[in-house]
């Protein structure tokens, strides 16, 4: 899968064409303001290139999950107005709840090269998301007379939508975006050709996500870091007593054939060693809150483990600044918690630090490194949660595979 060899948008000829371009604006809003414009800037060079090249640009997105249909607050209008703040053309939303209406229609129809027209998010049709959203993917096509579409939503290629992948069959040309290309080039070497030392890292609360992960990501890395939650289960395993703590207790066998299948393959798994214990779970998050730290085996019967403990931090710093490549996906504890993000913390200033290509696979570990401030100092931040964990379990995701070979 590494280096996948697809047509992008440098090998397209785009003057006076319309172009279909899925883009991921599936921003953070509150009360109808985004929090975070990460995605749009994410998207920019894609935009920028092609609009400079003179194609009129037709962007779909999808934001957030509306239920029955339509819904105000799922709209995509303040990213459409968000977007105009950023480039130097004109940016037309189409206000439209069916997304290829009239609205829509009339729209594109007034179009110069070089403009750009945002439609409605398309998971205000049902069929976006089904097996038989044909009429949809075709409806998208013909905006754009059939002519060209670039996927560049990383964040949704694990998911086989009209948008996303059934829009393709309706189109002359496919090409991906340059987010695509970054995450594709980044996300599939590191996984089939890395440098090595390669360390893996993973975190989160359950080791159901990330069951295949761990298999897949044993073949190919030389130490599997586990941390968060997930590392309770493999520790209770081994037989450790974790108290209190998040434990998936059907998947202990399956933790035991992990750490057989390592010792098999010659692979390294550490666990931590320490723990951070507390009574119960902050609430709210971000509450102060009381810790004691102790070995992460011998957990007391009324405490539960929410962050790795400082020993376990050095270890696993220690063995991030020694490898070539990186790959984390998953914090370490409950980073929101300023007592108990040191584990998080301590990752990240290793990753920071280390002489190696570092990637961090989306999702929570993401917003770990930028809410802490780390994000400058990686090679890469993955901008899709579930799209990366696919990608780092060795599927092929429906968003990349619709797209041409060179």
């Amino acid at each position: 899968m590494a280096g996948l060899n697809k047509v992008t948008v440098e090998d397209i000829s785009v003057k006076g064409r319309k172009v279909l371009v899925r883009v991921d604006f599936n921003v953070p809003m509150k009360d109808g303001v985004i929090t975070n414009d990460n995605r749009i800037q994410a998207a920019l060079p894609t935009i920028n290139k092609l609009t400079e090249n003179g194609a009129k640009v037709v962007l779909c997105s999808h934001l957030g999950k509306p239920k029955n249909g339509p819904e105000a607050k799922f709209s995509l209008a303040p990213a459409a107005a968000r977007l105009a703040e950023l480039v130097s053309t004109k940016v037309t939303f189409a206000a439209d709840d069916t997304v290829t209406g009239d609205n829509a229609k009339s729209a594109v129809a007034s179009m110069n090269d070089g403009e750009i027209v945002v439609l409605e998010n398309t998971r205000f049709r049902g069929d976006e998301e089904t097996k038989n959203g044909e009429a949809f993917s075709k409806e998208l096509a013909e905006l754009v007379d059939g002519e060209v579409f670039v996927m560049d939503a990383f964040g949704s290629a694990h998911r086989a939508h009209a948008s996303t992948a059934g829009v393709t069959a309706f189109v002359k040309e496919t090409a991906v975006g340059y987010l695509m290309q970054k995450e594709i080039q980044y996300l599939g070497n590191a996984v089939e050709v890395p440098e090595r030392p390669f360390v893996a890292i993973l975190g989160g609360a359950k080791v159901a996500d990330k069951l295949n992960v761990i298999s897949n990501l044993l073949e190919k890395c030389d130490t599997l870091i586990i941390g968060g939650g997930m590392a309770y289960t493999f520790i209770k395993a081994q037989g450790g007593s974790i108290g209190l703590s998040l434990v998936d207790d059907e998947k202990l066998d399956y933790c035991k054939e992990m750490l057989a299948k390592a010792e098999k393959l010659g692979k390294k798994i550490l666990l931590p060693v320490d723990t951070a214990v507390a009574a119960s779970f902050p609430d709210p998050i971000d509450a102060p809150i009381d810790v004691e730290y102790v070995d992460a085996d011998k957990i007391p019967a009324d405490k539960m483990g929410l962050d790795i403990g400082h020993k376990t931090s050095a270890i696993f710093a220690e063995a991030a600044k020694s490898a070539k490549t990186v790959v984390w996906n998953g914090p370490m504890g409950v980073f929101e918690n300023p007592t108990l993000k040191k584990g998080t913390v301590a990752v990240c200033e290793a990753l920071a630090e280390a002489d190696a290509t570092t990637i961090i696979g989306g999702g929570d570990s993401a917003t770990a490194a930028i809410q802490l401030g780390f994000a400058d100092k990686m090679s890469h931040i993955s901008t899709g949660g579930g799209a990366s964990l696919e990608y780092l379990e060795g599927k092929v995701l429906p968003g990349v595979a619709a797209i041409a070979e060179k």
